[in-house]
């Protein structure tokens, strides 16, 4: 064990895990070209136990027209066919009415957990004696929140018997403004436990109150988004392959059924919206993990896990719609401290959370477009691989003589790990044959 690790310096840091793992003198070279030579100290302010960066490629898919507003959208995603694919969509879509997006709703919670001898009855009578109490209590976190068009939505409380019988949670919801609010809602409830305590000791001190846990909660099923995709049915031509827009939009409609009520199939079709969605997120410096943890267990509301999607084809019209949770910020956080999340916010128009929540849907609804489209015609491999046709031959090491040929013979052909390295053994053998 490598003791007072945290105490070191970024170079001891690396040093000491160099010497105790037995590491080549690579471990250090890489680590240190990674480093920022004018930034590395706000880096490393980020997190805990820095010792490089890992960067991530920062892309843009440009031409995406939401509610008739035209925006480049940063994307940061280590795979290429994401981007691509959105900015096929959004180049299809910004010629049939765009993306329509509509923020349903932007309240947020957190939970009071508590444990008292109090019976749910009187506490329920006692409510709004504990609401007035509580948002006094927090009235100086509170006020510059309000003046910005937050604050305080309101308060529920439940039983929670399953735990045990004197086990209790109080709900409070919360709209934001451009904030994220984690922290804002965090301080809140933690003020608020202490003032519940001395509230209910004050009328009742022989029934002890103790406060289990204060914390915000990840799951926003009230800070909803909703995009829709809406053409003729013929428009689709471009997306429909071998197939008549007619009998491309029937394979569509059943491939949103499919994930609809087959689980397996639902976690890809959601992990395809996700797959704009986090790109968003993380280039606006918002948290990824907060959001994917909300939208999949929006996903299971029902009690099932289902596709966030729905279609409708009706009139020989086609109609495709998302809805799901988004609980972003476009202020505190990374949203500003991060060079490249500032600059994003920067690019996209210095929008605010309820905008950013419409962008990063119509980025979701992008990709998961162009993915089950290309499912339903000609397979998701065969433009997903051409895109990852020079990731492959940068790990088999080719010459750009290499790459010029394989990108010209692989234009017609399926692209796969093996058959380029096939391709490639064989051009090496002619090269070395025409040396001799």
């Amino acid at each position: 064990m490598i003791k007072g690790f945290s105490k070191f310096s970024q170079e001891q840091k690396i040093e000491a895990l160099a010497s105790k793992y037995n590491l080549p003198t690579s471990f250090k070279e890489v680590l240190k070209s990674h480093h920022h030579s004018a930034l590395q100290d706000l880096y490393n302010q980020f997190a805990e136990n820095t010792i490089s960066n890992f960067y991530l490629p920062y892309s843009v898919a440009p031409g995406f027209v939401i509610n008739k507003k035209e925006y480049a959208i940063p994307m940061v995603i280590e795979e290429s066919s994401v981007v691509a694919a959105a900015s096929k969509a959004a180049k299809f879509w910004s010629a049939h009415g765009g993306f329509r997006t509509e923020v349903l709703s932007i309240t947020k919670s957190g939970q009071l957990f508590f444990t008292t001898e109090w019976s749910l009855e009187e506490l329920k009578d006692l409510m709004p004696g504990i609401e007035s109490a509580l948002r006094n209590s927090v009235r100086d976190i509170t006020q510059n929140m309000e003046k910005r068009g937050g604050g305080i939505a309101g308060f529920k409380l439940t039983h929670e018997a399953r735990v045990d019988e004197q086990t209790f949670c109080l709900m409070v919801s919360f709209e934001t403004a451009d904030s994220m609010g984690a922290n804002f809602i965090n301080t809140c409830l933690e003020q608020m436990g202490d003032e519940l305590v001395s509230f209910l000791t004050q009328r009742n001190d022989t029934r002890p109150v103790e406060i289990n846990m204060a914390i915000l909660s990840n799951y926003t099923p009230d800070c909803l988004v909703q995009c829709i995709l809406s053409c003729p049915v013929e428009s689709l031509r471009p997306y429909s392959g071998d197939y008549s827009p007619q009998e491309f939009a029937m394979r569509f409609k059943k491939a949103v059924k499919l994930a609809k009520h087959n689980l397996s199939r639902a976690v890809t079709h959601n992990k395809g919206i996700m797959n704009g969605v986090d790109a968003v997120v993380l280039a606006t410096g918002n948290d990824f993990r907060a959001v994917e943890a909300g939208v999949h267990a929006y996903a299971s509301r029902s009690g099932t896990y289902a596709s966030l999607t729905d279609i409708i084809l009706e009139d020989n019209v086609f109609t495709y719609t998302l809805e799901l949770p988004l609980a972003l910020g476009t202020v505190g956080g990374l949203t500003l401290l991060h060079p490249l999340a500032k600059l994003s916010l920067l690019l996209l128009g210095k929008p605010s959370a309820s905008e950013l929540m419409q962008i990063a849907a119509a980025a979701g609804m992008a990709n998961n477009f162009s993915a089950l489209a290309a499912l339903v015609t000609s397979g998701i491999q065969k433009g997903h691989m051409k895109m990852h046709l020079t990731n492959i031959l940068t790990t088999l090491n080719a010459n750009a003589i290499e790459y010029q040929k394989a990108k010209n013979y692989f234009s017609d052909h399926d692209v796969s790990h093996s058959a380029v390295k096939i391709f490639l053994d064989a051009e090496r053998l002619k090269e070395q044959h025409r040396q001799k």
